[in-house]
């Protein structure tokens, strides 16, 4: 009896931050996480059946273009939208949601007879992925302990770019076992991953930091027990710092408009050259003389060395600090992109070492996408700025990625690399100017204004 009084007094001073990971946190990134590999096998499929379905459906450049920036138009439309239902309606409603339009989207694929078609269809799953990041990237965040929460979010990087190599992997089993319909399989093969995470996902509560900021106090207790043990309650819930509720024109005319500005600009410079490169790599390659072999498993370990990146920053995220990894990230990676344009009519492992060497610096800004965005947010607005961010970000991918097979016929590989190392730089040029600091603070520090 004394020990359990003990452990009830602890834990009454115990602030849910400080909690050690158990068993729930575990299940929670696994749900949430889950997402973001799918999301990487959803996004990247359609590199490896691009020049295949190009045929069938007799598409030109400007409509390969557009299919392949159909998904990221579609996370625009999203991001905004489940961004703001997420902070209104709560994140376990919408947490359903993207596994459902995976699931109809990528099996639609086995009926499309058009480009038109098909453009819809991966607008559609792009609509899942836009409700990805403000869902599922808040809930597991206000779950997670302080210590925890950096590498937890980092690593939902590392398992995008997990989903992206199992992509290309499975894709060219399908294709090399497959007749002239095999295109249609793989981009179907997106529905059993859709289908498995519907499936792990049910179960999950409600967050109570949200339930807290809608007065919804009972419900929260339950959670924080449920999830933390019954020695715990709200009164272990650190308090937001700010003194007065964040709208969205709050956000944007004070400091966290600063923040929203550095979030888009860092974000969109990121994932412009790596969404241009996975959604038409085995082109990309070709243009830098890599054929055959060289191209289809040039492809898979370019993958994973952006896994390799990603791993790296993840252990540094918490010694390095946020402000120093992105910079270093983006400045290492843009000089590769640079040797890329200068080097572009160069030997085969040349052209690999550079695109190596790119996959592995740019994990420092990858694993930062989902640190930042959730950190530098108040609960009432994080979902909703979050969904902006990778709103906006996907306008500039989109516009990329359907320039690509454009930029290629017009100005070249070597220009096209050029132009994606000038984006990057911009990347740095931004992170150097308001990339904050928010290592080892709990999230209330971290998003408040005053610290």
């Amino acid at each position: 009896m004394g020990k359990s009084n003990t452990a009830i007094k602890e834990a009454s001073f115990m602030s849910i931050e400080d909690v050690p990971l158990n068993g729930f946190h575990q299940l929670m990134t696994l749900r949430s996480g889950g997402g973001w590999i799918l999301d990487g096998y959803i996004l990247s499929i359609i590199g490896v059946a691009i020049v295949q379905f190009s045929d069938y459906l007799k598409l030109d450049s400007f409509w390969q273009g557009l299919v392949a920036a159909s998904a990221m138009l579609g996370t625009f439309c999203s991001g905004f939208l489940g961004g703001w239902l997420t902070d209104k309606v709560g994140r376990r409603r919408l947490f359903f949601v993207g596994p459902v339009l995976f699931i109809v989207g990528s099996l639609g694929s086995l009926w499309v007879e058009s480009g038109v078609s098909l453009f819809f269809l991966r607008f559609l799953v792009g609509m899942g992925v836009g409700l990805e990041y403000p869902v599922a990237g808040s809930l597991l965040t206000e779950f997670l302990p302080q210590k925890n929460r950096g590498p937890r979010l980092a690593g939902l990087t590392i398992l995008w770019f997990v989903g992206a190599a199992l992509s290309y992997m499975v894709g060219n089993f399908i294709l090399a076992r497959g007749g002239v319909d095999a295109w249609r399989w793989v981009l179907a093969s997106g529905a059993v991953l859709g289908a498995l995470l519907f499936i792990v996902r049910i179960g999950t509560p409600e967050s109570p930091r949200w339930l807290v900021s809608k007065g919804r106090f009972n419900e929260a207790n339950h959670v924080i027990k449920q999830v933390y043990g019954p020695s715990f309650s709200v009164a272990n819930m650190p308090q937001e710092l700010s003194e007065k509720k964040v709208s969205l024109g709050d956000m944007l005319h004070s400091g966290y408009g600063k923040r929203m500005l550095f979030v888009i600009v860092f974000w969109t410079a990121a994932v412009v050259p790596m969404f241009a490169v996975y959604s038409f790599a085995p082109v990309v390659l070709e243009a830098l003389h890599l054929k055959g072999d060289w191209a289809s498993y040039g492809s898979v370990a370019i993958t994973l060395l952006f896994v390799v990146g990603c791993i790296i920053a993840t252990r540094l995220i918490d010694t390095m600090g946020r402000r120093p990894l992105v910079i270093h990230s983006f400045l290492w990676s843009s000089l590769a992109l640079l040797g890329l344009g200068v080097f572009s009519n160069g030997a085969e492992v040349a052209v690999l070492l550079l695109f190596g060497a790119y996959a592995l610096f740019i994990g420092g800004a990858q694993v930062l996408e989902l640190v930042y965005p959730n950190e530098l947010f108040p609960t009432e607005v994080r979902a909703f700025a979050v969904g902006i961010g990778s709103s906006m970000t996907r306008v500039g991918s989109a516009i990329g990625t359907w320039l690509v097979p454009m930029s290629l016929a017009s100005i070249g590989i070597g220009n096209t690399m050029y132009v994606a190392a000038a984006v990057s730089f911009i990347g740095l040029f931004v992170s150097l100017l308001l990339a904050p600091e928010t290592r080892g603070m709990s999230l209330e520090q971290a998003s408040s204004l005053k610290r």
